[in-house]
């Protein structure tokens, strides 16, 4: 395993319990106490986490998890190398499909086709938010860090420059720095669109593939502004990772933790800058509104009501407004297992 890379530790899933491997590397543990089959579950998930979407939350919880129901998390000290040359992916998707099983490996890298190199491709879940509040995020985020300490920003971006680390945000916009305008800008898609060189260009072609790879390789997609029905999902969808996942979200102690990674010193942009802004990343927007469009009708079949703030205003290029949650629909409820085992199968 390369450098930067750490593995985790591994182990049963309860001791209770045995397992055999099925076809498309799917496991079924079996309860003897219960002498029943619990749902099948991929031993191989990745989550290729995106920047400044709630991604060191969620590594945080993993890695209670991991101790408490035992399996390998594999966690990368990468951050800042997404784009991979085709040496760099058959090395990494070598090294990922070899951990010990059952594992989930996660970092900061742009979606990988395993089956490209022969591989066997995993379950990915990811979860991405508002592109204008993402982007912001990151933004301060590199000038001034988080909470977790006051030097924090200094050791991210050590040969930044005064004038350009207290540069203005209204000044970066309007006068179309490189840092507030494309490519810079169109950073969510190229996570799920993949390494090929059309991904990182702002345009129909990378959306459309990166809405074909949700579809076909992401048991989950979800959104950052409905966290807790994030993790209820994934709770759901793969309990041997997640379960009791979100009362440990909710334990005071782990709040506390979660706190100092709110970054610092932000501030709001005027109308005018956040106009440009939506203007500029309109692809990510199309995007952000599908993928949130497919986590409310997932919610709805499992019977989950949206409890989102009203989102903010979007211009008149922007696909209709996303579709709500209703009222849960509880004759679909006999096909979950089988839709949860299709998915699995992929």
């Amino acid at each position: 395993m390369p450098a930067g890379e750490r593995r985790g530790g591994g182990g049963c899933l309860a001791a209770s319990c045995g397992g055999r491997r099925q076809p498309n590397n799917v496991r079924v543990d079996y309860c003897t106490t219960l002498n029943e089959p619990v749902l099948p579950f991929p031993s191989q998930v990745v989550y290729n986490r995106v920047g400044k979407c709630g991604s060191r939350t969620v590594v945080l919880l993993l890695r209670i998890l991991s101790e408490r129901h035992g399996f390998n998390l594999v966690t990368s000290d990468i951050h800042n190398k997404t784009r991979l040359t085709k040496n760099e992916q058959m090395e990494l998707i070598k090294n990922i499909s070899t951990a010990e099983q059952p594992y989930l490996f996660t970092r900061h890298v742009h979606f990988l086709n395993f089956s490209r190199f022969g591989g066997e491709q995993p379950v990915y879940i990811n979860i991405i938010r508002d592109p204008v509040n993402r982007f912001l995020s990151n933004y301060f985020f590199r000038r001034f860090g988080d909470w977790r300490g006051e030097q924090n920003h200094m050791i991210r971006t050590p040969s930044m420059r005064q004038e350009e680390r207290y540069l203005d945000i209204n000044i970066c916009i309007l006068e179309n720095y490189p840092e507030c305008s494309n490519p810079r800008l169109f950073y969510i898609i190229p996570y799920f669109c993949g390494q090929h060189p059309r991904c990182r260009e702002p345009g129909e072609w990378a959306l459309e593939r990166a809405k074909l790879n949700v579809n076909e390789n992401f048991l989950l997609v979800g959104i950052l502004e409905e966290l807790e029905d994030v993790l209820l999902l994934l709770e759901r969808f793969l309990p041997h990772y997640f379960k009791d996942v979100l009362s440990i979200y909710k334990n005071p102690e782990h709040r506390k933790l979660g706190n100092l990674t709110v970054t610092v010193k932000k501030t709001v942009p005027s109308p005018e800058a956040i106009q440009i802004l939506y203007q500029r990343m309109r692809y990510e927007y199309e995007f952000y509104y599908y993928v949130k469009e497919q986590f409310h009708l997932l919610k709805r079949k499992f019977g989950l009501k949206s409890h989102s703030s009203k989102p903010p205003p979007k211009p008149e290029f922007f696909i209709p407004s996303p579709l709500e949650t209703e009222e849960p629909i509880d004759d679909e409820e006999q096909d979950d297992e089988k839709w949860l085992e299709d998915i699995y199968k992929r």
